[in-house]
């Protein structure tokens, strides 16, 4: 699967632990990535200050359902389920 254009989904449901730039403690759960444009498009995208864990992700069903509101409810609930 290829990622939605303009999903950001991934951006905005998980949380990210590793640091960003412009954002040094990561990134909580639910919150948008300060690098998430308006268009729903990454500003990190092939950079290399992109977070390994950013670059790491790949599009799947599973992961990203049929469209941007259930790959949120997915993405969510496994950030949810997997917190400590």
């Amino acid at each position: 699967m290829k990622c939605r254009e303009g999903c950001g989904a991934c951006c905005i449901a998980p949380s990210i632990s590793s640091s960003i730039p412009g954002m040094p403690h990561g990134k909580p759960a639910g919150e948008r990535c300060l690098h998430l444009s308006l268009d729903n498009l990454c500003a990190l995208f092939g950079k290399p200050e992109r977070p390994k864990v950013c670059a790491g992700f790949k599009a799947e069903v599973d992961i990203c359902g049929s469209d941007r509101d259930e790959a949120i409810r997915i993405i969510g609930w496994l950030e949810r389920m997997t917190a400590a």
